[in-house]
This record gives C-alpha cells, structure tokens and sequence, in this order.
C-alpha cells in the first residue's frame, strides 16, 4: 500500500525545512544522562503509519533511539489491559500536575504512575520476567519490528540517577508503594523500561495499533483492548507534553508523548500513528523539530481534535476518497430534490458514476468538487 503522492509530496516538504533549521540557539540535547548527550543534534526522522498499514519515512528512521518518556503512556495501555481502569486510578491520578516531570512533590501523578505500573505489572515475578513480558508486549504493538534495548543507556541512566532515587524514596517515606515493595527493584525497571530501543519506523507502528483501537496494522492482532487505548489516548492527550500539555492541546488538539530522547509519538485516532525524532530539545524537554512538524501537519491537514471535517475548506483531507475528492450524500433537503428529479423511491447510495451498474433512475450520485477551488 502507498500513500497518495500528493500526501507524501506535503509531508516531504512539511519535514524537509526542518532539517536545514539550526536550533543552536533555543535547544539542545539532554546531557544530564550521558549517553543521550552523545547524540547529534542534527538528527531528523519522521515516520508514519496508517490504520491500513500503509508507510511513509523521512530522514534517519532506521536509527535506533530511547523511548524515554514514550513508554509511560504504553505502559500504562499494559497496566490497563491487565488490570482494568478503575483498579489502576486506585492509585494514580488522571490530573495533569502543572509541575516539571522531575519535580520532587508528592502529586508528581506522572512519576508515581510509573513506578507503580512496575510494581502491578506481571505482579509477583521478577524483574527479568517483567521486562520481557513489556519487551515482548511491546514487539506486538511494532508488528514485530525492531524493539530492543540499549544497555548503555540503562547504566548511563542508573548511574546518574540520583534525583530519580530520591523522588523513590520520598514515595517510599510517605508510604505510596504497596506493601513489600522493593523501591530499589521498582527504579531498577524504571530505567530499564526508559532504556527500551526502537527506530522511528517501528515506534510509528506502535503509534498506529493506538489508533486502530488496539489492533496492530501490520499483523492484525488485537493486541491492547479498546478501554487501555481510549484511556490512555485521554491521558496523552491532557497529560503528554509535559508543561507543554496544554499547549500542545490547544494548537495541535492530538494524542501525544515526547521523550527527552527527542521522541514525540503522536496518534491521530482512526487514522494513522506517526513517531517524530530529533534529539534537539527545548526548555521543557520536548523535540523541537517534532514541535514543530506536529503543528505544521494540523495547520495543513484538519487532523486537529475539533476541526470540522466537513466544512473546513482551507485543509487537506486524506481520508476522503482520491485525496481531497469524495463522492457523498446530498443535497439533505431529499424532498425537493425527488421534486427537481421527478423520481420516487429514490436508493440513496454512495458509489461512483464509472462504476455504476444500477439503473439511473433509482440511483442518485452525488460528487462534491476539490474543496480548494472554492478558495
């Protein structure tokens, strides 16, 4: 399957800016673990993949990186799946916190919610078994494509993780853990889960099962039920971009997570999954790049959550038929129109002239034109 061309040839030119753009002045890449700082900042990959399993990719998507931040959300989907929603919200919050992601508080939803997903997940196994039961989860949702893990990063991580530990053992304190839980262990799988690899081309995947309510694109395994992908779609949606959140909301109005691996994965439900990276981030922590490619596809494609798919005439719309034409019913004032034709018992039906084999009368076609010529 392929995407229209004139589809590639819009996100072709919507990425290809961006790659000549330097940053020096407004971001940079995460040096506070390590090994991310060893990446170069000129690094530039988007991909996407639609609920039908149709790709497309620019720049350097096969290189593998961190999901970082990116797993919470998938995470949470497992912990979900598992356990149901009203068992996972005894314990965590559905409130954006307002507050830096490393931001040492008692309300710091976001760090709770993961180091209590490593204790619920896979509950009475080790950590090995854990970790490969995400690892292999995660595989399903790629369609099997790369999914791996960067020991490296793992030990840059753990090694460097000293505010980490003390949010832990600040929980810890205030007794937020279940009883008997190994704090140590937790962070432990915490930093392995961060430390999980994939390239941009299978994160998109990833990405795309989100979409498609749980089943995969490339397989067509029902991998995450519907309730695990409608919640964690609302978390995403509200909760994402850390600070940027309601930002992000506001402008792009999609699900989203971003990584201080420069990861973004963004979800427009129904439609397709897409992975943005570049590890150039701003203040916040979020891919600049990746920013800034979310918010030029919304200005061009009524992806946006509350963009009306009808009568928005200055976007480009991909889901219709042929691009941005579309056969369809109407006018809706069927009474005058059966007047005008003369006809009765009219067969409202949605199908092309050329490929009409119905008889005419009793079959009424309607077409709506390029929707930019009316600009």
């Amino acid at each position: 399957n392929f995407l229209p061309w004139d589809t590639k040839l819009i996100l072709f030119n919507l990425t290809q800016p961006l790659f000549l753009i330097t940053f020096f002045f407004c971001s940079q890449v995460a040096d506070y673990i390590p090994q991310l700082a060893k990446f170069s900042p000129d690094l530039w990959a988007v991909s996407l993949c639609t609920v039908d399993g149709q790709r497309h990719t620019v720049g350097d998507t096969k290189v593998p990186f961190c999901l970082q931040s990116c797993v919470k959300p998938l995470k949470y989907a497992i912990a979900v799946h598992d356990h149901g929603t009203e068992y996972v919200h005894q314990f965590i919050g559905k409130e954006p916190s307002g507050l830096r992601f490393n931001k040492l508080f008692l309300n710091e939803d976001e760090y709770l919610c993961l180091l209590f997903l490593s204790c619920v997940l896979k509950q009475g196994a080790g950590n090995a078994e854990k970790f490969d039961y995400v690892l292999n989860f995660l595989k399903k949702m790629a369609g099997n494509e790369y999914v791996g893990f960067s020991n490296a990063t793992f030990q840059s991580e753990r090694e460097s993780g000293d505010r980490n530990f003390a949010i832990g053992y600040y929980l810890k304190e205030k007794k937020c853990f279940p009883t008997g839980t190994d704090m140590t262990a937790v962070l432990d799988l915490y930093f392995q889960l961060c430390s999980i690899e994939v390239t941009c081309e299978s994160a998109s995947v990833m990405a795309a099962t989100l979409a498609n309510g749980g089943f995969c694109p490339i397989t067509g395994e029902r991998v995450l039920s519907p309730e695990a992908v409608r919640d964690t779609l609302s978390l995403m949606h509200s909760c994402g971009m850390y600070d940027f959140s309601g930002q992000f909301a506001f402008h792009v109005g999609l699900p989203a997570k971003s990584g201080v691996a420069g990861g973004i994965l963004l979800v427009v439900p129904n439609v397709m999954g897409i992975m943005c990276w570049s590890p150039s981030l701003d203040k916040l922590g979020n891919s600049v790049r990746g920013i800034q490619f979310c918010t030029d596809l919304v200005s061009l494609f009524n992806f946006h959550n509350y963009d009306n798919l009808r009568h928005f005439t200055k976007k480009h719309d991909p889901r219709r038929e042929g691009g941005d034409q579309r056969y369809t019913f109407g006018p809706l004032d069927y009474e005058s129109l059966q007047k005008e034709l003369a006809l009765k018992d009219t067969v409202w039906t949605k199908v092309s002239p050329t490929e009409c084999n119905e008889d005419s009368s009793t079959t009424v076609v309607y077409r709506m034109e390029n929707v930019g010529d009316g600009n």
